[in-house]
C-alpha cells in the first residue's frame, strides 16, 4: 500500500548561463518530436509521403502555441491581460489552456489541409493520434511543475505538493496535521503553511491520454486508409473532454472568478466539444461519396523519382 507521495521535483533540470532549461518545455516540445515519428509511420503505411509530416508540424506547432495561449487570456485571465496587452506574448511567464490548444489545432489542421490539398477529416483522424501523446506528456509537464493539483484526499496514492503555494493552507495553533501532510515555509520568515495530500490529477489525465492513445491507433492499424471518415476525432474528441469533464470534479480551482460556479471554465468548454465530437461520430463514413476521406497518395510517385535520380547517376 502507497501512503502518500511527497513531490518536491524541481522544475527547472539545468540553467545555462541566462537559459534555464525545464521540464515543461522539454516534455511540451518531445510531443512534436515523438508525434513525428509515429505521423510518418501512418502516413507511410497508407503511401502518403512522409514529407508532408514536416509541414503539418509547423502548423500544429503555432496553432498549439497560440491557441494555447490566446486560450488562457480570454478564457482564464481577460480582466488582467486587458490592462497589461504586452504580457500576452511573454509566454515564458505561464499560462497555457488545453482548449485554446484545441481550437488552435483545429484552425491549423483546417488551414493545412485546404491549402495542401488534405481532406479536413481524414487528416484530424490521424492527427489525433500523436495529439494524445503530446497530451500525455504536457500533463506530466505539469506535474513536474507542481500544478493543476487535484483537490485534498485520503487515497493511498494521493500527492502532496509543498511547491504548490496557492493551495498551501496555514497551520493551526496546536493543530494535527493530517496524514501524509507538510509543514513547510513558502519564504524564508514567513508563517508555516501545510501542503495536504492531494489527487494526482496530472497522472490522471496523463494516463488517459495513454489510454486513447493505444485505442485510437488500434482503431487506425486495423483499417487504415478503411478507416471511416471523422470515426477517430468524433471518438476522440468525445472520450477526452467527457474524462477532462469529470476529472475537472476532481480539481482545485485554477483561477478566482471559478469559486461558487456550478462548473468550472474547463468544464463548460469541455460540453460543446463533446457535443460536436458526437455529432461528427454519428456521421463518420456515413458520405457515400467520401466515406474515407482522402490525402494525396504520392508515397510511390515520390519513391519511383529517386529510384529514376539513382539510375541516372
Amino acid at each position: 500500500m502507497l501512503a502518500f507521495i511527497t513531490w518536491d521535483v524541481s522544475p527547472i533540470i539545468a540553467e545555462i548561463g541566462p537559459l534555464t532549461l525545464r521540464w515543461y518545455g522539454l516534455l511540451f516540445m518531445s510531443g512534436f518530436v515523438v508525434g513525428t515519428f509515429v505521423l510518418s509511420h501512418i502516413y507511410k503505411s497508407e503511401g502518403v509521403s512522409p514529407r508532408w509530416v514536416d509541414v503539418i508540424t509547423l502548423y500544429m506547432l503555432v496553432g498549439t502555441i497560440l491557441g494555447a495561449r490566446l486560450g488562457h487570456v480570454f478564457f482564464y485571465d481577460w480582466a488582467s491581460y486587458k490592462d497589461h496587452p504586452l504580457e500576452i506574448f511573454k509566454i515564458w511567464h505561464g499560462g497555457l489552456a488545453s482548449h485554446g490548444a484545441t481550437l488552435g489545432i483545429l484552425l491549423a489542421v483546417w488551414l493545412f489541409s485546404r491549402n495542401n490539398k488534405f481532406d479536413y477529416l481524414w487528416t484530424l483522424d490521424r492527427i489525433v493520434i500523436v495529439v494524445a501523446i503530446g497530451g500525455a506528456l504536457i500533463r506530466m509537464g505539469n506535474l513536474m511543475n507542481s500544478e493543476i493539483v487535484g483537490k485534498p484526499t485520503d487515497v493511498p496514492w494521493a500527492f502532496v505538493f509543498p511547491r504548490d503555494t496557492e493551495h498551501l493552507r496555514p497551520v493551526g495553533i496546536g493543530e494535527t496535521l493530517p496524514a501524509g501532510a507538510l509543514q513547510v515555509m513558502p519564504e524564508p520568515g514567513s508563517s508555516p503553511m501545510v501542503a495536504v495530500p492531494r489527487h494526482p490529477t496530472q497522472i490522471y489525465e496523463a494516463l488517459f491520454c495513454v489510454f486513447l492513445l493505444i485505442v485510437l491507433y488500434a482503431m487506425w492499424n486495423r483499417k487504415k486508409e478503411h478507416t471511416p471518415r471523422g470515426q477517430l476525432f468524433g471518438l476522440f474528441v468525445v472520450l477526452l473532454f467527457s474524462f477532462r469533464f469529470l476529472v475537472e470534479f476532481l480539481k482545485e480551482d485554477q483561477v478566482a472568478f471559478e469559486r461558487g460556479m456550478s462548473l468550472n471554465m474547463g468544464q463548460w468548454l469541455s460540453l460543446p466539444l463533446i457535443l460536436v465530437g458526437v455529432w461528427v461520430l454519428l456521421r463518420a463514413g456515413k458520405n457515400p461519396d467520401n466515406p474515407y476521406g482522402y490525402a494525396p497518395r504520392d508515397l510511390n510517385a515520390e519513391e519511383a523519382g529517386k529510384s529514376s535520380v539513382r539510375v541516372k547517376m
